[in-house]
């Protein structure tokens, strides 16, 4: 396992976002989306412990929020068949597709009525990013497409996400409701001990 793809991962996207006049700028997303393909691209780095899935539904571990919480890095471990509630983000996001499977149903919601229509479903597979903002299309349902094995998607946010208050919706009324998702781990990979990296060196 190499954890030096996340740190390099995590020194980019806060280069990036230092540099930034506007965290929702596009060009930053378009930038991060580079460089999330690339962290994807690479299935040996997650620690095992992160990838764990559970028995139903699904894991959101935190892999490193920064300090300024400009942007978060969380890896969902998704149960066989598991899918979310339809929900929003409200900030950017990212979804990078490391093992497995999923389904994102996109939906827009009519700012009159708060009437759901539903979107042309998009199907990621390992190596696949997917873009989610509040500008474009913001509201979706994801679906783990394996129904005998676990998938896993690596996912990065213009916040905390884990502390914002977000939205679910009844996907028939459009009712929304308000959830803060927090986060499934207590504990988060170690990224500083290079101890292992030094003795070979």
């Amino acid at each position: 396992m190499s954890i030096d793809y996340l740190r390099r991962f995590i020194a980019d996207m806060t280069l990036l976002v230092s540099e930034a006049r506007d965290g929702t700028d596009g060009s930053v997303v378009g930038a991060a989306r580079q460089l999330l393909g690339g962290l994807v691209s690479h299935d040996n780095w997650l620690p095992d412990w992160m990838a764990r899935s559970p028995a139903h539904g699904y894991a959101q571990n935190l892999l490193w929020c920064d300090p300024l919480e400009r942007f978060s890095i969380v890896s969902f471990v998704w149960a066989p068949g598991a899918s979310t509630p339809v929900h929003d983000h409200l900030v950017w996001g990212l979804v990078g597709m490391l093992r497995g499977s999923e389904a994102t149903q996109p939906y827009t919601r009519n700012a009159a009525t708060g009437e759901l229509a539903a979107g042309t479903p998009v199907t990621l597979r390992p190596g696949d990013v997917a873009v989610v903002m509040p500008e474009i299309s913001d509201i979706h349902k994801v679906t783990n497409l394996l129904p005998d094995r676990p998938s896993i998607s690596i996912h990065v946010y213009g916040s905390n996400i884990g502390a914002v208050r977000r939205h679910t919706f009844d996907p028939q009324t459009g009712e929304a409701r308000i959830f803060v998702s927090g986060y499934t781990n207590r504990k988060q990979p170690n990224l500083w001990d290079r101890s292992i990296d030094a003795r070979a060196a």
